[in-house]
């Protein structure tokens, strides 16, 4: 076989290098050769104009093939450019699957009919091709082309693919392999057979691939120099087969001719193997990019997240723009976003290492200046250009307060209950990745009913305006939003935020964290700090038993007592400071019991012959959920029963 790219015949394939020509424009008329004139219009054979006006057509015809990134627009420019200026009709198959790069063949070749164009009807709605037939309806000459082909390895349609150049249908060879090809007036599933003439797998054609009808009066195939059938030679290996007809009222094709086929296919080809080497990376950095983002946000007590995330353009799918809700002892929550500066593969690799950073430092429990000193730490013990902003608050549902820290992040914006939208003063900070800069966390309040918006800058800075006009513009938004009800529900106003960005506003990718404040009433919290002495696991269970009377939990008090025991007996064992036991009630009960020990406790299945060691089996056997925490200065302990 010919190099890739490179169409074997013997006249110089170089002398149909594309001349300097104004490009066409996506809705302009198919390339026509300058000078064409006749009753045919733009329908006069490209061959009956002289060789500059034939190298002209070549140029504009490439020029628009090439443009296409996706398959389907590589295929459409084919087509508009080679109908009706080069033929009447056309139909493109394609390799089905199409492989990618490297990746070798497995199977049987399958051509599948991806687009077809043009026609062979009479104006007067009489259909003639090839010989003159009767007249019938009118119908497209692929009307009844085959949607998908078999291709036998020993067949001629085979040969002709094996020699890459483009050839007319005036040899039995050539004919045969045109009528194996189109297969008129055969169904797509015919047959399903393998490796037999006149069969092929009924495969259905993919969304926007052409579908071929069974006609009602067949058309005849054309033959002798009406038809040229001209493989698709990718990079590595033929890829599909264009073929180009003409009406029997138009000069057939000549010599020359092939050399035009040739080079449209040839960049066809080159663009189709682009083009699927383009869907491949696309998909990776959508898969990556999704992986690197939160499958879903958590339900915590006291507050309600939505979240959004915006490439930043076709070109740029993977960007450095992350948020994250992390749950964390005491029913709080830590809210986060930041932006990796850079919109590549590597910007979404660090992108997903500090994220896993900033979960590790917020299961910590540490305070939010703390988790943006280690990140920054971590950034740069990854580089010295891993640069970064990240906003990282912590919500209290119980004390409701906010307390937060900035990177070189835009601030947050609080919506408040009644409409107000203030941007918060945050100290800015230095970015991440800076180095030797301490960042500072002020506490603020969070009222019941407030909405605090987290955002990256793609959402508020663009060409046509500064970060700060775009903070205004987001904020006039926000109360607008609320004017028409407050507070306005946390999806649809995701929406609208992102309504203010204008259609060549997407310099940036986007990520957008909302969080509304509900809070947790103090008529539903209960709080004890208890002394470690042997008598406190029975006073907690007094305790308890008092508190779920008050909520009218009775039927809650014999599990509750049970579970809080086990484990304020265990608290007890290992604290030399007083314990801390508290109740909320949400959804559902949820115990929390605290102490100075950093040790976290490990369920072990105890021996029938053991005194000890079934309090936490009891548990995880009794309460709905329960977990262990690591804190600043100890750890806390809890469970969660349901509450019917």
């Amino acid at each position: 076989m010919e190099p890739a790219g490179h169409p074997r015949h013997e006249e110089p394939a170089a002398a149909l290098a594309p001349t300097p020509a104004a490009p066409a424009s996506a809705g302009s008329t198919p390339p026509t050769p300058p000078g064409a004139s006749g009753t045919l219009g733009t329908r006069t054979a490209v061959s009956s104009g002289s060789e500059a006006e034939r190298l002209r057509y070549v140029g504009a015809a490439t020029r628009r093939i090439a443009r296409g990134l996706d398959l389907d627009e590589i295929l459409l420019g084919l087509c508009r450019s080679a109908v009706p200026a080069f033929a009447d009709a056309i139909l493109v198959y394609l390799r089905d699957p199409l492989q990618v790069g490297d990746e070798r063949p497995s199977g049987p070749l399958v051509l599948r009919l991806r687009r077809a164009d043009g026609g062979l009807d009479e104006p007067s709605g009489q259909s003639y091709v090839g010989t003159v037939l009767a007249p019938v309806p009118a119908e497209p000459a692929y009307g009844g082309a085959a949607e998908s082909t078999l291709v036998r390895l020993d067949g001629p349609l085979a040969e002709v693919l094996r020699g890459v150049r483009p050839v007319f249908a005036e040899h039995p060879q050539s004919a045969a392999a045109l009528e194996e090809l189109l297969r008129f007036g055969e169904g797509p599933s015919a047959s399903a057979g393998a490796g037999r003439p006149g069969e092929r797998p009924g495969l259905h054609p993919e969304p926007g691939a052409a579908r071929s009808d069974r006609p009602l009066h067949p058309p005849v195939l054309p033959t002798g120099r009406r038809a040229i059938l001209a493989p698709l030679r990718g990079r590595r290996r033929v890829i599909g087969a264009a073929v180009l007809l003409r009406r029997p009222d138009r000069p057939p094709f000549e010599s020359d001719d092939l050399l035009v086929a040739a080079q449209l296919a040839t960049h066809t080809a080159l663009g189709v193997d682009k083009a699927v080497l383009y869907g491949r990376e696309a998909y990776i950095a959508d898969a990556l990019q999704r992986e690197m983002l939160p499958d879903s946000l958590p339900q915590p007590t006291g507050v309600r997240l939505a979240s959004r995330y915006l490439p930043a353009a076709e070109s740029a799918r993977v960007g450095g723009d992350w948020y994250d809700a992390i749950p964390l002892p005491g029913s709080r929550v830590a809210l986060v976003v930041g932006d990796v500066m850079g919109h590549s593969m590597t910007s979404a690799a660090i992108m997903g290492q500090l994220r896993t950073t900033v979960q590790t430092l917020a299961g910590l429990d540490l305070a939010p200046q703390e988790v943006l000193y280690h990140l920054d730490e971590q950034a740069q013990r990854l580089g010295s250009d891993r640069m970064a902003t990240c906003v990282y608050a912590v919500y209290d549902p119980i004390a409701h307060r906010l307390v937060v820290a900035n990177a070189g992040h835009p601030p947050p914006i609080l919506l408040h209950a009644n409409g107000l939208a203030e941007v918060l003063r945050v100290p800015p900070g230095a970015p991440i990745g800076v180095g030797g800069v301490p960042f500072e966390a002020v506490e603020l309040p969070a009222p019941a009913g407030a909405t605090l918006v987290l955002y990256t800058d793609g959402l508020v800075e663009s060409r046509t305006r500064d970060v700060w006009g775009g903070i205004e513009l987001l904020r006039e938004r926000l109360h607008d939003a609320a004017t028409v009800l407050s507070p306005p529900p946390l999806e649809p106003l995701c929406d609208e935020i992102l309504e203010i960005l204008g259609p060549g506003d997407r310099d940036d990718d986007i990520a957008l964290l909302a969080a509304r404040f509900d809070g947790i009433s103090p008529s539903d919290v209960a709080y004890w700090y208890l002394e470690p002495q042997p008598q406190t696991a029975g006073r907690a269970r007094r305790l308890a038993r008092q508190a779920l009377r008050r909520w009218d939990l009775e039927h809650l008090i014999e599990p509750t007592e049970l579970l809080v025991s086990e484990i304020v007996t265990n608290a007890v064992r290992y604290a030399e400071r007083p314990i801390t036991l508290r109740l909320l009630r949400t959804d559902v009960l949820r115990c929390e019991v605290g102490d100075d020990a950093p040790l976290l406790p490990q369920m072990r299945h105890a021996q029938p012959q053991d005194e000890g060691g079934r309090g936490l089996y009891l548990v995880s056997r009794m309460a709905q959920r329960w977990g262990a925490t690591r804190l600043s200065a100890g750890k806390v302990v809890w469970f969660e029963l349901a509450i019917p």
